[in-house]
């Protein structure tokens, strides 16, 4: 109703002009009950041209018409037609609009020139028609203008959210672009390195103990530690290959269990509440927090066994892997990149997270995640 209240007062305000303009005018008849009639008909009609342009055109065109041939009101009885006339063209209905328009002017004329003295010179007739003529047309054109330019403006700004929403996969799209590239590089550059390095370690390994001597420490050291840089290397290739996280989430933990059992650690998995659908970036949050800390596991901790914890609960996840190794609370670990790495993850998601020795022996990593939907 807001937005139709300028068409409901601008009838109002024609309607006082074309009753005004009927009592000043000379030659106009007198106004009747009729009369006033068909003038609030019209301003009913302008009230409405916003929701029903073809409707209120027919109306106001009639009353019009209808006013003119009783009281012969002159050119100011063709201003409400111009003005639905501009809002029917606007909203696309054209024909409608050049309809109204020849019969509004067409009817005109016929009354002028029915009711025009014989003294009067047809000049007079034929320049106000012409001026209600050239109304008219502009009228028309500038509806249809009107519309083209409303429709360039809906597509601009369909464009400019398009473009915003596709500026997203466009980013996530050259990410995955520059993985598969890092991840080429390093495959050309290590991964042939490492493995000429273990095989050789390996064999040095294996002719020493054929021949009955105990290899060297540093032997046994530089095989240990290709071997671990070969699964690493591994690990991170494929993280790089991914083409992106919506992979990866909690429902694969027993994948890193079975892989991390793989390399000789035992992994004990427990799972508590009821597991229900994360958001995604908690899901892979999680999962990479669970993957971060079985890998320091399997590297740090030496002889340990792991155990992996995920509770679901109303408010929030809680993710936690401990183990039984080397670390202790009088010689605690020193922070590397991967928990400063999983603390950015964990506390981006407005989480908590705790890294740190046991009171015996081991080490501890637990997540918090708060959960806003409902269980």
């Amino acid at each position: 109703m807001r937005r139709d209240l300028p068409y409901v007062l601008s009838g109002l305000a024609l309607g006082g002009l074309l009753l005004g303009n009927a009592a000043l005018a000379p030659d106009a008849a007198t106004v009747g009950a009729l009369d006033v009639a068909l003038v609030l008909a019209m301003a009913a009609a302008l009230g409405v041209c916003r929701r029903h342009p073809v409707l209120a055109l027919g109306v106001v065109t009639v009353a019009m018409l209808a006013l003119h041939v009783r009281v012969h009101s002159g050119v100011s009885a063709a201003f409400p037609v111009l003005g639905v006339v501009y809002v029917t063209a606007w909203r696309g209905h054209r024909i409608a609009a050049v309809v109204a328009s020849v019969a509004f002017l067409g009817g005109f004329l016929a009354r002028d020139v029915s009711v025009a003295p014989v003294d009067r010179p047809n000049q007079l007739i034929a320049e106000r028609t012409a001026l209600l003529l050239g109304w008219f047309v502009a009228a028309n054109v500038a509806g249809l203008i009107g519309r083209q330019r409303r429709a360039y403006l809906e597509q601009v700004e369909q464009r400019a959210v398009e473009a915003e929403r596709t500026r997203e996969e466009m980013a996530l799209r050259r990410a995955g672009e520059e993985r598969l590239r890092i991840a080429r590089d390093l495959h050309d550059s290590l991964t042939h390195s490492i493995s000429v390095i273990k095989v050789q370690a390996g064999i040095a390994v294996h002719l020493a103990r054929k021949q009955g001597d105990e290899p060297s420490a540093t032997l046994l050291a530089i095989q240990e530690a290709s071997a671990a840089a070969m699964r690493e290397l591994r690990t991170t290739l494929d993280v790089l290959r991914a083409p992106d996280d919506d992979r990866v989430g909690l429902a694969r933990v027993d994948e890193l269990a079975e892989r991390t059992r793989a390399v000789g650690v035992p992994v004990q998995v427990t799972v508590t509440g009821r597991p229900r659908r994360l958001p995604d970036e908690v899901d892979q949050a999680g999962y990479r927090v669970v993957q971060e800390a079985l890998t320091n596991v399997a590297r740090h901790a030496g002889a340990a066994t792991a155990r992996v914890h995920v509770g679901y609960a109303p408010a929030g996840l809680t993710v936690a892997v401990s183990d039984d190794g080397q670390a202790s609370a009088a010689r605690p670990p020193t922070p590397g990149v991967g928990l400063r790495g999983m603390r950015e993850r964990v506390t981006g998601l407005g989480g908590t997270l705790l890294a740190t020795a046991n009171d015996d022996h081991g080490f501890t990593v637990r997540a918090t995640f708060p959960l806003d939907e409902p269980a």
